[in-house]
This record gives C-alpha cells, structure tokens and sequence, in this order.
C-alpha cells in the first residue's frame, strides 16, 4: 500500500486525486440500489403508520359490535350523601335517597403497657370476639358474640411482637396497630370490614394485656331509605338495592338525595362518532399515502400500491353494502353518508333521531345478535383479517424487507467490485507513474548531454 499512498510523486500528477474521482463515478452505480432500498423503507414505515390507522378504526367498531354499548344508562343525583352508578341493567326512573346512617368498622384498645413488657410467659391464645349486637337502636355489650376467632401468641412476645403476630394471621379478621397515649403504649385492633356482623367487640387471653372497654367502637350496617323503602348494608357501597345502580355512601344526609336514571343517548353517539372520526382518520392518512403530485413532484410513499388497493376495495365494500334482516340496513339511514372522497358524513339530526328514538335498532344493526352478524362485526372481521399476524399488510411488510435484503446482497456485490475496480486503476496509475518517473529522468539525463555538446562545440 506505500506505492498507493506515493502515487504521484514520480510524475507529479495528482494521481491519488484521479483515482478518487474515478472511485465517486463508479460508486455512482449504486445509487440505484440505494433510492430502491430507501424506497422499501419508506413502504414499511408507511405500512405501519397504515396499520395504527386501521386498528383504531377496529378498536371504535369493536365497541360498537358490544351489544351493552347500546344499552349505557347514566345517573344523575342532586343533593348530598350518595354518589350512584348505572350498569346496562339499570331501568330509568327517579329514586328518593335518604342515608341515616354509614357502615362502619368496629374497633378496641388495650389497656396502657410499657412498650419492652413481656405480655405472656408461655405460649398462649388471643380469643377474638366479633358481632355487635344492637338494642333499641343501643349497642348491647352484655350480649354473647357471633363468634370467635383465636390467634396463637409465643412465650415471651412483647406488644410490638403480639401485633406483628396478630397482622401475619390473614384469617384474623382484624388488624393492629400501636398507639402512645402518652403514659404508655397501647394495642388497637380494627375489623377489616365495615357491618355489624364483622364488627371486633372484644378481645382476651393475654394475662399481662387486658382490654379497655372505654375503647370499644361497635361496628354497624349503614341504613337508608329508597322511596320509602328501609335497607340496611354492611358496607357503604350498596349493590342490588335498585336493579342494576351501585350506590356509594359517603355522609349521613341533611335532607333527601334525589337520583335519575335514563339513557346515555351521549355515550351511544360518541361511540358512533369515534367510528366515524376513526375511519375518516384512516381514509385521510391513505389519501396522503396515495397522491401523486406530478412528475418531479414529491408524492405520497404508496402511489399506485396493490397492497392499499386491495384494503380500500374490501372496506368500501363492507361500508357500503347494505346488511339484511332489520329496519336499519344501511349506515345512510342512520345519517352517515359517503362522499366522493370515500368518507363518511354525518347528519347530526338525522343520528340524533336514531339514536334517541331506536337504541335496539341501531344495536340490531351495528352488533346483531352474534359477533360477525352485524355491520360492526363484518368489518370488524375485514379489519382483523388486514392487520393479522398473516394479513395483507403483515405480508407485505415481509415482502419490502426481503426485497430490502437483496439489494443489500445486490449492493455487497457492487461494492466489491467497485473496490476491486479501484484497486486495479490504482495498479495501473502506480506502473504509469513509474514509467512517467522514467522517462522523466532519461529527459533530464538527455537534456543534460545535450548541454555538455553544445558547451563543447562553443568551446
């Protein structure tokens, strides 16, 4: 390689600059490959923006193919004290809510310990007592517990190690916790959950703890009032009491909640309208994949691809062709029409209408009473089938990425040949040089005799 680095020095020509200029020329013959390989990447980063498009076009269909997507009630509660939830079960109508009375935990408290005590010498059982028991609205501490639960306490455990041992039982029903009064430490027990039935009453069977019977806070259901019906619940979400709502207490009332349930008429056509803006999203982005804007002219990366063809003639199809066996069979029923461009338009009034005055219709037509009987889960099955694991797509991704493969082969081979070509205008500027270098040095060899003669003859 010296002999390349030195080329030039024997002529004094620029050489190495020649050689240069003839590797750029020869390299030139990769452009060609370069712009096809660049034009496949180009493809697959198009395909992918194509296939988000469709799967959020099939994420809003597929909420239209849920037969529950049409039967959406909405709450509505004035006042205080109730927080509600209407389920698809739910049946419109006006509920009067009064709330008497929250659910709540029972708890209680030992008597005040030193905190590195020892509670007991020898292994023993801490009995658990639950169910509180209610007497003309008073607690009844005097009544016998519901029942029981033990916890095993080992020898020489002090407070911190009795309530470790109590929170490792997950059976126990309660939980414990350390409380400093100021004199000394105390151990508070919780239930777990709200309700009378659940509710810690009292607790025994350490000989150096003992309970504090001040501290004792029964639990207690939560009670209310729907349309002058009592109903009582151990927690303060009510389930079932009306069909279909769940009902969350959260304070005793000043004066009655009243709670409306109807249709969600809004949640039905916004899930109609997410399809729509979806689908014309997705035309949109093939629209700009798909324009050609004149020779020379930068134009969009799949102008004139089978794969986008193939795509738009099956959705068209599924838009526009009618579905029978219901009232509705077309989407221009409904309000949503077809432009020249492809997409679709909706006529609010028209959907209003629909929506408000025929839910199952628009259910028996968008989902039907299977998963591919209805429009929404016909192009629901075109769509999944497009953008699967072996869909068009999918298939067409591999094809561009083996084609990007063999231009790289294709490209491998070029180079090689260019560097081999290279090399040999290397040679043989090195042997022109040598001999560019010789005749140099017979011309000043002979230039000099020349010289010496004509010295001679003048002398």
């Amino acid at each position: 390689m010296a002999s390349i680095s030195a080329l030039g020095v024997g002529s004094g020509l620029d050489l190495n600059g020649l050689v240069d200029q003839l590797k750029a020329a020869e390299r030139q013959k990769l452009t060609p490959v370069l712009q096809q390989q660049s034009a496949q990447k180009t493809k697959i980063s198009a395909y992918g923006r194509l296939e988000s498009a469709m799967d959020r076009v099939n994420t809003s269909v597929k909420a239209l193919n849920d037969a529950s997507t049409f039967k959406q009630q909405k709450s509505t509660v004035t006042g205080s004290g109730v927080l509600a939830t209407a389920g698809e079960k739910a049946n419109p109508g006006r509920f009067e809510i009064s709330v008497s009375q929250l659910a709540r935990a029972g708890s209680a408290a030992s008597q005040s310990v030193a905190l590195d005590q020892v509670l007991t010498t020898t292994d023993t059982r801490l009995k658990l007592d639950f169910g509180a028991t209610y007497t003309n609205g008073e607690f009844d501490s005097s009544a016998a517990p519901k029942s029981s639960y033990e916890i095993d306490i080992k020898a020489g455990s002090t407070l911190a190690q009795v309530r470790d041992q109590i929170n490792a039982d997950k059976e126990s029903g309660v939980t414990a916790s350390l409380v400093n009064d100021g004199t000394g430490y105390r151990l508070a027990l919780s239930s777990k959950e709200t309700g009378k039935d659940a509710s810690l009453t009292g607790f025994s069977g350490l000989d150096g703890l003992s309970m504090d019977s001040t501290t004792v806070r029964p639990g207690q259901d939560a009670a209310l009032n729907v349309n002058g019906i009592a109903i009582t619940s151990k927690t303060n979400r009510v389930e079932g009491a009306i069909e279909g709502v769940t009902l969350d207490l959260t304070a005793v009332s000043e004066s009655p909640a009243i709670l409306v349930i109807e249709r969600d008429n809004d949640s039905l056509k916004e899930a109609i309208n997410n399809f729509v803006s979806n689908y014309n999203e997705m035309k949109s982005t093939v629209g700009r994949m798909t324009q050609f804007n004149g020779a020379g002219e930068t134009s969009g990366e799949l102008v004139g691809d089978r794969t986008v063809r193939t795509i738009e003639n099956r959705l068209s199809r599924d838009i526009s062709d009618s579905l029978a066996g219901g009232d509705i069979t077309r989407l221009s029923e409904i309000g949503i029409s077809i432009d020249e461009r492809g997409r679709l338009k909706v006529d609010e009034e028209k959907l209003d209408a629909a929506v408000a005055n025929d839910p199952e219709g628009l259910s028996a037509f968008f989902a039907g009473d299977s998963k591919e009987a209805g429009f929404a889960g016909r192009l629901s099955a075109t769509l999944t089938t497009i953008t699967s694991e072996d869909g068009i797509i999918k298939s067409s991704v591999i094809s561009a990425e083996q084609r990007i493969d063999s231009l790289d082969k294709r490209k491998e081979r070029m180079e090689a040949s260019i560097e081999r070509n290279v090399e040999r205008y290397r040679r043989q500027f090195a042997q022109l040089d040598g001999m560019i270098a010789q005749m140099n040095s017979m011309s000043s060899y002979l230039g000099q005799q020349f010289d010496m003669l004509s010295n001679m003859q003048k002398k």
